[in-house]
């Protein structure tokens, strides 16, 4: 009836709360090629260069469907040059430390630059075209979290674009919120149970419109409390991290060493885009009727509400853990004796405290009392100060997270 519509959204059609992966269109495979052929032109590149020298010729950032995604950083508002200067200036200062402070294990930019210098130009182009390939088949669910946590408007034809973003895929997936044209409220079905039980029901779907927080529950948690672990090297925060995330989705508690390896994990640390790449090869929380595809996602133009918000959407609607990845400082955990590194964490849960602070859970693999016994020791399962979390987030030079 030639009547206005929601942008992305057509009478009787619901979108998903995630999507799964997308077809690598003709349109996605020329941005991954140009930009790894940009890559493919400055050859080989020695890791001794300065770090201004590694960044322009590392940190390369692709679009995709309006959609920024950075090599190394992930999905991100940031221009290019944005993103670059920002890599510049932590490497710099990494360089010129005279000591470094104490390590958990997160891989740190001037390491991870370093690491890519040293590869082969083939081995470098075909690293940089699978990350990219990944990027491309998730912009759906980038879309989808920037639509309900941003606020923006969906592109014209985004369904027909995207039918893994439909309610009911050929998976039979159905985790679903009704459109403004739809009321209906499919329900979840799960292809799996997996070791985790949710502190609150889940909603089946949403109503018309987008959630705000007051729309979620109370508290809602994933993931077994009982299936932790505290790293044993200074530096396996991510093995250690990944262990807990996959033992509550399989119930079978592989070792470190096992994720280390499958992470690529040196002494130097994990990246979070490897353990990104790992929660989506190695679990099935990215399955449409969890998370979709994890990907990596820069909040730095989140304020706190966004923030917390992505939180609820993540535990209670696609009921499935987080990569966090603070910084270690004392001044966001009062349980650390002295600061430290980047760092991951298992996200697992949030508790509205009615007039007092949001509390975020999550399963800490650091115990510095492991490696000096004079210290204090750290709990496994923490419930702490969302804000102070999401402090701690932003203060991390990438300002990202692995939903």
């Amino acid at each position: 009836d030639e009547s206005l519509r929601p942008s992305g959204e057509r009478q009787g059609e619901t979108l998903a709360d995630t999507a799964g992966l997308g077809r690598l269109t003709p349109e996605l495979r020329a941005e991954v090629d140009q930009v790894v052929a940009q890559g493919q032109a400055a050859a080989r590149i020695s890791g001794k260069v300065a770090p201004d020298r590694l960044v322009s010729a590392l940190v390369r950032c692709a679009d995709f469907e309006g959609q920024r995604y950075c090599l190394g950083s992930g999905w991100t508002e940031d221009t290019q040059a944005q993103v670059q200067a920002r890599m510049t200036t932590a490497a710099r200062a990494i360089a010129a430390r005279p000591a470094p402070v104490e390590s958990t294990g997160d891989l740190d930019v001037l390491a991870t630059l370093r690491r890519e210098a040293v590869l082969s130009p083939a081995e470098r182009t075909a690293e940089e075209r699978t990350e990219l390939t990944m990027a491309a088949r998730s912009v759906a669910k980038v879309w989808l979290i920037r639509h309900d946590i941003e606020g923006v408007p969906l592109p014209e034809g985004f369904l027909d674009r995207h039918p893994e973003a439909r309610a009911t895929g050929s998976d039979g997936s159905a985790a679903a919120r009704a459109s403004a044209a739809s009321s209906a409220s499919p329900t979840r079905s799960p292809t799996r149970t997996p070791t985790t039980t949710p502190a609150a029901t889940s909603t089946p779907g949403h109503t018309a419109g987008i959630k705000t927080q007051a729309d979620y529950p109370r508290r809602a948690v994933v993931l077994d409390r009982k299936q932790v672990a505290e790293q044993r090297t200074t530096y396996w925060c991510g093995p250690t991290t990944m262990q807990m995330i996959a033992w509550g989705w399989k119930g079978v508690a592989r070792g470190q060493a096992f994720w280390a390896n499958r992470l690529g994990t040196t002494s130097s640390g994990t990246a979070i885009s490897e353990m990104v790449r790992v929660v989506n090869s190695s679990t099935g929380w990215d399955r449409r009727n969890r998370a979709g595809p994890y990907i990596v996602l820069d909040i730095s133009n989140y304020g706190f509400n966004k923030w917390i918000k992505l939180i609820m959407r993540h535990i209670h609607d696609y009921r499935a853990p987080i990569v966090f990845h603070p910084v270690l400082l004392k001044r966001f955990y009062p349980y650390l004796d002295d600061d430290a590194s980047g760092h991951f964490q298992a996200g697992r849960g949030y508790s509205k405290r009615g007039a007092g602070p949001t509390a975020v859970s999550y399963f800490e693999p650091w115990n510095q009392q492991r490696f000096d016994p004079s210290e204090p020791y750290i709990s496994r399962v923490q419930w702490r100060n969302a804000y102070k979390s999401y402090r701690a987030n932003e203060a991390h030079f990438q300002h990202n997270i692995g939903v």
